[in-house]
């Protein structure tokens, strides 16, 4: 945020004369190869802005400014100082000349600017954002108590220390304190308290301590109070509530506090959102919330309520009155007691409802089947019992659903099929009975399902097995399932943990397990399993544990285990013979056992198994025992000769039927195969291309033919080989429905004898986002057409990529950084589901990152997504991606690319968006929004049918107001996505709670009218 200046002139320069010497925009590294064409570059860049600096000056009395012309180059300009080996402008020092005027955002293109000093003239406006991304170190400077009339302190996100200075309470004008983020310490100054003006009051992240100064409770007029994030301690006064008038957001999060909270918080009836979480206030919840209309947000979880008795909770009822209450958290507290039947009653916009780990008994009631907006219901860790009533169906938004580790009995109910949007469902640790009903394969997003430690009995339901948005993990261990495991397993192609163990599974392992190529974990251990392991298993490159244990198997050990990147594999107590193998994870003992296999010998001598020697030959029998023999047998041997022959060309057809098989397991593919399947890499199939080389779709010959995109690597261009790799081991690691998956590559040479190589991937049907946001010029007016992207659909492919970047950055076993997300790399499949591709430039993190850390690698990414600290020099980090994200979204919202022209001289894409919230937005949107409003409806209304099991009809709809403000929504989200300070951009768990937020608006909005 900028500070306004107007009618204080310039004097708070003094100031910055002394702090913006360590700007974190400005770059004060030396130059040591820049070449010829980047100086030049470089300066003609300083000597616009310096223009552009100079055209807002509006009174020059001593001739300064005025000087600067074309006569001399602008190093010998008045008040300018450039480096003498780069020619760049590093000082302008304009003090005391008397001057007029306002500053430009143009100051902050001079990349080696390391001291601005405007001390003692008059300048006005505002400190434009440009200039904003400090890093100011030191202490509060004492000119400033000569400031009296200064209305907004806005200084959060910086270095300072050495407290809150005390003289601040002089500045009786300030209306805004935004000091958040900064190492401060010590404690809230008690003189805080004589602002009577103040409206907002920001101190999260200061390090600081000790008590709130019971002072600061007599600022009546407090909209805003958040300390969040510091080591407070301390209970808050009874009269709390009596204190803050027009209290509109309380955050007290992450601190020491203790003690009750105050009954008179039900007074604060202008309060949206109380965030007490991460404390230890404890004791019971009597309040009445049923004055605070507005309250959109409670936040509870993680301190100590409750008091054990058994009506703790009724102060749920109160809620039922808030009737814009969206979340309530609850989780990891002491509360007891039931659940009232009160809870159906809440909010209709309630969409996260989590009261996990707390010791709630009794049953779950039936009315919370009225909560048809929930996304979230959590009520895992629990001691709830009884059954699952039908009604749970009637959640058909729920994409998060746990009743983990509780007492529950009874069936799982078939209305759970109804479900269809659930990413995660979590049961384990109950009592349920019964059989897993097929209706859960009508959940076609699963990402993640839980059953293990119930009673559950029958077959695996074969329409599950058909679920292949599965990716994280199936568990259905520790039941009594029974029957043999279907060959339709091959269909979870993206799953990576299978546990079907302690079972009563029994038959062979379905060699189609082999096509769960992005298996991780594969726990099949005790159930009654036969055969050998499948040689189609080979194909799982990417398995870490196996574990086989107490089964029935026999067989030899099949080498292509030694390939494996194993760490535990657990082969014990089958009948497994012959040699052990001796490569790979044989060589480590700790990760494997293999005990109670009593036919196997050889391996390391750390396994203690007995040496492998060849069967001795039998001693040669008397002639005469010969020759009876032969004479005995030769009438057998006649009679059998027939026999004998057919059975040897059937096992003959057999073992090659099996090394035919085992061979086609492993696909590879040469460059002749990749040439006939692009006939030659005809222009016909060019699908994209670009630096690091160019795309085609192509038809292989595999189990028949399928379609695919193939990528053929630019090998002249820096870096190619690089890429290649890095895209092969960062696409091996990671599996999720909105990633783009890697079928094979190729690493070879062409006919020529030329290196070549190419990656092969999943054909997206609707190419990359690019191709739908702009339409190029080639293109004809009927695909043109296609070329438009309702609000919807856009929303949905937002969350999409959002959901992507949340796994790589948080749920991958070493973070991922993309490095060069852009609507390009955005692929689209037959439903319009976006997958993020082309991670040649991905990295890995091993290790936490500072987003401000230097590195010495050159700029990853592509300009105008790049994240602004990148080309400072710092360390890629997942900051930068959601800086990439948060662009993104900016442009498809307004239409426009980062680079389009009209982003010059300080404007980008990041301030064009801001300075049009909130009243402007429908001006800077997408002109597609505009020209086809009743398309919009259409798309919105059939959606919101589908949400609720409606017949579509055309309604009449207020046109104009039903999409601003959602679009603001996104708009906002994009501008925190892409602020330049890194650590104050949004995490991705956020970004995915906000869209969610402005999907539901969307499809309620409509529903609702």
């Amino acid at each position: 945020m900028a500070i306004p200046l107007s009618g204080i002139g310039f004097r708070l320069l003094k100031l910055f004369h002394v702090w913006l010497v360590v700007m974190t925009l400005l770059n004060v590294g030396t130059l040591s190869t820049a070449t010829t064409t980047s100086s030049f570059v470089g300066s003609k860049t300083d000597r616009l802005a310096l223009l552009a600096f100079k055209s807002k000056i509006t009174h020059d009395p001593q001739g300064v400014v005025s000087s600067w012309n074309n006569s001399h180059h602008f190093c010998e300009w008045q008040g300018v100082t450039c480096g003498h080996r780069h020619r760049r402008v590093t000082v302008i020092n304009l003090s005391s000349r008397g001057i007029v005027g306002s500053l430009s955002p143009s100051i902050g293109n001079l990349s080696f600017l390391h001291e601005f000093n405007l001390n003692n003239n008059t300048f006005q406006g505002e400190i434009p954002t440009e200039l904003g991304n400090n890093k100011l170190v030191g202490k509060f400077p004492k000119e400033l108590t000569s400031l009296s009339k200064l209305t907004y302190l806005v200084i959060q996100a910086n270095n300072l220390t050495g407290g809150i200075s005390s003289f601040i309470g002089n500045l009786t004008s300030l209306e805004v304190i935004s000091a958040a983020k900064n190492p401060f310490g010590g404690s809230i100054p008690d003189t805080l308290g004589q602002l009577k003006n103040l409206r907002q009051l920001g101190l999260g992240g200061n390090q600081l301590s000790g008590m709130i100064p019971s002072s600061i409770y007599n600022l009546s007029f407090i909209t805003v109070f958040s300390v969040a994030s510091n080591q407070l301690r301390g209970s808050l006064p009874s009269s709390f509530g009596f204190k803050f008038h027009h209290l509109q957001l309380l955050q007290l999060q992450m601190n020491q506090f203790t003690g009750p909270l105050p009954l008179s918080i039900s007074n604060f009836s202008e309060l949206e959102q109380i965030q007490v979480e991460y404390n230890s206030f404890n004791g019971k919840i009597t309040n009445n919330f049923g004055n605070l209309k507005k309250l959109k947000k409670i936040g509870l979880f993680r301190n100590n309520f409750g008091s054990g008795e058994p009506d703790e909770l009724a102060f749920l009822g109160s809620l039922a009155n808030c009737s814009n209450l969206m979340l309530l958290g609850m989780e990891v507290n002491r509360f007891r007691g039931v659940l009232p039947a009160s809870v159906g009653n809440l909010s209709s916009h309630l969409f996260s409802f989590i009261f996990g780990r707390n010791q709630i008994y009794g049953t779950i009631p039936s009315t919370i089947g009225n909560l048809v907006n929930l996304t979230v219901l959590s009520m895992g860790n629990n001691q709830l019992t009884g059954t699952i009533a039908t009604n749970i169906g009637n959640l058909q938004k729920l994409q998060r659903l746990s009743f983990a580790i509780n007492h529950l009995s009874g069936k799982i109910p078939d209305s759970m099929g109804n479900l269809s949007l659930l990413n995660e469902l979590y049961m384990a640790n109950n009592r349920l009975e019964g059989t897993i009903p097929s209706s859960l394969g009508n959940c076609q997003n699963l990402l993640s399902l839980r059953l293990d430690q119930n009673n559950l009995s029958g077959t695996i339901p074969r329409e599950l097995l058909r679920v292949s948005s599965l990716s994280i993990s199936l568990n259905l261990a520790r039941n009594h399932l029974f029957g043999s495991l279907s060959t339709e397993v091959g269909n979870l192609k993206n799953l990576g943990e299978l546990d079907i163990s302690e079972d009563r599974l029994s038959g062979e392992i379905p060699s189609s397990l082999g096509s769960c190529s992005s298996l991780e974990s594969l726990y099949l251990q005790e159930n009654s399993f036969q055969g050998s392991i499948p040689l189609q298993l080979e194909s799982l490159r990417g398995i870490q544990n196996i574990d086989l244990s107490q089964n029935n198997l026999s067989g030899k050990i099949p080498t292509f285990l030694e390939k494996f990147s194993l760490m535990n594999l657990n082969l014990s107590f089958n009948d497994f013979e012959g040699d052990l193998p001796m490569r790979g994870v044989f060589t480590n003992a700790s990760a494997i056992s293999i005990a109670g296999n009593y036919r196997l010998c050889g391996g390391i001598l750390e396994l203690h198994l007995p040496r492998c020697t060849p069967k001795k030959s039998k001693p040669k029998m008397p002639l005469s025992h010969i020759i009876a023999i032969t004479t005995a047998s030769v009438l057998v041997g006649v009679t059998m000769v027939s026999f004998s022959i057919i059975c040897w060309f059937k096992k003959r057809r057999k073992t090659q039927s099996t090394v035919s098989s085992s061979k086609e397991s492993f696909w590879k593919v040469s460059y002749g195969n990749l040439l006939k399947a692009t006939d030659g890499f005809s222009k016909a199939n060019l699908i994209g291309f670009g630096s690091s080389g160019s795309v085609y779709k192509g038809l292989l010959d595999h189990d028949g033919e399928l379609v695919v995109a193939i990528k053929v690597l630019n090998l002249q261009n820096r870096g190619a080989t690089k890429s290649f790799l890095a895209e092969c081991e960062t696409l091996r690691n990671i599996r999720h429905r909105n990633l783009v998956k890697i079928i094979t590559s190729c690493s070879s040479v062409d006919f020529q004898g030329n290196e070549f190589k190419a990656l092969v991937y999943e054909f997206m049907p609707n190419g990359n986002l690019e191709r739908w946001l702009h339409s190029s010029p080639e293109i004809n007016n009927e695909q043109n057409e296609l070329q438009r992207l309702n609000l919807l659909q856009r929303i949905n492919i937002a969350i999409d990529v959002a959901y992507a970047l949340d796994y790589l950055h948080h749920h991958c076993q070493t973070p991922i950084i993309h490095c060069d997300l852009k609507p390009s790399n955005i692929l689209l499949d037959n439903d319009m589901v976006a997958h993020i591709g082309d991670f040649g430039l991905a990295k890995f993190c091993s290790e936490f990152i500072i987003p401000n850390q230097s590195s010495s690698i050159g700029v990853r990414g592509t300009i105008g997504y790049a994240a602004p600290e990148y080309g400072l020099g710092s360390e890629m980090s997942t900051y930068g991606d959601v800086y990439s994200y948060g662009i993104l979204l900016l442009e498809m919202i307004t239409g426009k690319r980062p680079t389009d022209s009209m982003f010059e001289e300080g404007l980008n894409i990041h301030s064009f968006a801001k300075m049009a919230l909130p009243q402007r937005m429908m001006e800077i949107v997408d002109p597609v929004f505009l020209n086809n409003e009743k398309e919009e409806e259409r798309a919105i209304e059939m959606a919101a049918a589908t949400a609720t099991n409606k017949t579509w009809e055309p309604i009449q709809v207020n046109n104009g107001d039903k999409m601003v403000e959602c679009l603001i929504s996104m708009v906002k989200i994009g501008v925190a996505c892409s602020i330049d300070s890194p650590q104050d951009r949004m995490s991705s768990s956020s970004i995915l709670h906000e869209l969610h937020l402005v999907k539901h608006k969307l499809l309620q909005k409509r529903i609702s009218d």
